[in-house]
């Protein structure tokens, strides 16, 4: 554990930190596929009015999506298939406070292709392989087959 928080130490314990830009942009991808089809779930209950603001229902969907799996496993469902977990900065599993913020900053973050460049360059190249978001709120995504060991 690192002196400065509860989380492991990337240099004392790389197996935490292995592989996660790629598990995340993968579960990523699983993520957009489970929210469109949600979505399409949805558009015969708004008598496919939804379509004339799909974004829009899109983006609600996403949110809540992101922020209920993340407060019911501290993972989405495509960071689960990957095996990854999100930590606070004091080594817990997220709650619901920090599911929503860390979905809010994402929203933002995605929404913005500067802000996302940088998040994407911060995820390769910093030790704890941690987003823009991240960094903010001080989470991390680690391997879970490295927390069970």
């Amino acid at each position: 554990m690192d002196s400065i928080t509860s989380l492991p130490d990337p240099e004392l314990n790389p197996e935490f930190y292995a592989d996660t830009p790629a598990k995340r942009f993968f579960a990523w991808l699983v993520d957009g596929v489970m929210i469109f089809l949600v979505t399409l779930l949805v558009l015969p209950f708004t008598a496919f009015t939804g379509l004339l603001f799909y974004p829009l229902l899109w983006l609600v969907i996403s949110f809540a999506y992101r922020t209920i799996t993340l407060a019911s496993g501290s993972a989405t469902w495509g960071m689960r298939l990957m095996s990854l977990e999100m930590r606070t900065f004091r080594g817990e599993r997220f709650g619901l406070g920090e599911a929503f913020i860390h979905t809010l900053i994402y929203s933002v973050a995605i929404s913005t292709f500067f802000v996302q460049v940088i998040s994407i360059v911060l995820m390769l190249t910093t030790a704890r392989r941690q987003s823009l978001g991240d960094h903010l709120l001080g989470s991390v995504a680690i391997n879970r087959a490295a927390v069970r060991r």
